[in-house]
Formats: structure tokens, sequence, C-alpha cells
């Protein structure tokens, strides 16, 4: 198995805007740097945020497909994030401090039917992902090709939400690389299992509305929903777009 970094992004604030890198450093036991710092805590949340805390107590586009439409771009000293959005004005803010004027911008985006934001809230020791285990999600862009054609047309790759982009592998290679580890750039990381899908991926990340069966393409066709896997990192190194990717061990 060989395939190539084609793209890399991150997700400064949980479910809410996207960035695309060029080049990132990795290090053992870490999430991609700049990756879900934030996540919004809605009103119905049953968990405490202290470390890290299930997915199920944020604000995410599985319930509030709007927010597929957002852009993030993170300052380079992590501090502040700059956030567009097609309906909305563009914004500037420092989420540590600017926590009312974050949640009066994106207030309009949100479903009124389901549980409202109520707080932004900080990553302690590493990004707030959906796995307990702080991780990269390695996405194929073959296996993306096959449920654009499942589904009769293009799709965006943003759907999947993904951190890194790879190309020139077959189908659903990704899947056998289960409990292998893969040198990315010249980092290494111990692939640990499948990310099972949900609604959010049936979200346009261009206008923000639901538009595609994606989960039923998934099962239809291939009778899982999964897409993509997760991946932990072992051996600190630097991944840039075009970068070799290869199993190892």
């Amino acid at each position: 198995m060989a395939g190539t970094i084609t793209e890399i992004w991150r997700y400064p604030i949980k479910s809410h805007g996207s960035e695309r890198l060029e080049q990132a450093n990795l290090s053992p036991g870490q999430t991609l740097p700049g990756d879900r710092i934030w996540a919004v805590l809605h009103e119905a949340a049953k968990d405490a945020p202290d470390g890290w805390i299930s997915c199920n107590n944020f604000t995410r586009v599985t319930k509030m497909p709007m927010l597929a439409a957002m852009r993030a771009v993170l300052s380079t000293d992590e501090t502040r994030v700059t956030l567009t959005h097609p309906t909305r004005p563009d914004l500037e803010l420092a989420p540590d401090t600017d926590e009312d004027l974050f949640l009066e911008w994106v207030r309009p985006l949100m479903d009124p039917s389901r549980a409202q934001p109520v707080r932004l809230v900080k990553a302690v020791d590493r990004g707030l992902t959906d796995s307990p285990e702080p991780t990269l999600s390695l996405n194929n862009l073959s296996s993306h090709r096959a449920v654009s054609q499942k589904i009769g047309r293009e799709l965006n790759t943003l759907r999947w939400r993904g951190n890194v982009w790879l190309d020139g592998l077959g189908p659903w290679e990704e899947f056998e690389w289960v409990g292998r580890k893969i040198k990315l750039g010249t980092a290494e990381l111990d692939v640990v299992e499948p990310i099972g899908r949900c609604l959010a991926t049936a979200a346009n990340p261009e206008t923000g509305r639901r538009d595609a069966d994606t989960l039923g393409a998934l099962m239809d066709g291939w009778n899982h929903q999964n897409f993509g896997v997760y991946a932990v990192v072992t051996k600190s190194g630097v991944i840039s777009e075009g970068d070799t990717a290869q199993l190892i061990a």
C-alpha cells in the first residue's frame, strides 16, 4: 500500500468551520495541531466539560446542518479565529474571551427545535475529537469517489470532516489498515478503528442543507455506515500535501 497526502484539514471549533493546511507537525498522543481546540456546549449537555466528553454534549452538524457551511481560520498564535458563512457577516474573535459575541453570531444558524448553544469550552490537553483517544481521521479519496458514484453526483469531501485525505489507494483499502502502523510524511501512526458516520455527512458544505443520503448509500452499497479510519500518532513528524503514505507494519 502506498498513497499520497492530497489535503490536510483542521476544525478549530468543533463542528463550526474548517481550515485547510499545507503542512502540520504531529506529536505522539496528540491530535492535529489546532484541531478542535474549542467546542460548543449545548443546553441539554449531561456532562461537565472537564477534559474529554462525548460529542453528544456539543452543538454539531448532525443536529444543526447549517453549520456545515462555516469556515474557520485560526491565528498563528491559536488565540483568534476568523469565521465565515454564506448567510452571516465575517467575524474575527477570541473564543476564550468573546463567548457572547460568538453565540450571538452563530445563533441564526441554529435549528430552534434543537438544544441551543450556551457555552464555548476549551480543550485541556488534547483536541475535542469524537473519539475518547486523541486521534486524527484518515480518509480515502477512492472511497469518497465510490460513494459519489453510488449517489449519482460528485460530493464535496468536506462532508466527512476528515483531517488527512489520501489518494492512490483502492476503494475501502483504508479498512485493511486497522491494527497496523502507517507512515505519513515523517510521522508514524497506529490505525485503530473505522469511523462510524452520522447524519452530519448529509449536509452540503457549501449550502448547509441536507441534500444527499450518504448513510443510505453506504448501507445500500457496502452494508455498513463507516467512512475513514481513526489513527493515533506514535512518532512525531511533519506531514505535508504531496507526502507519501505507506504501511510499515
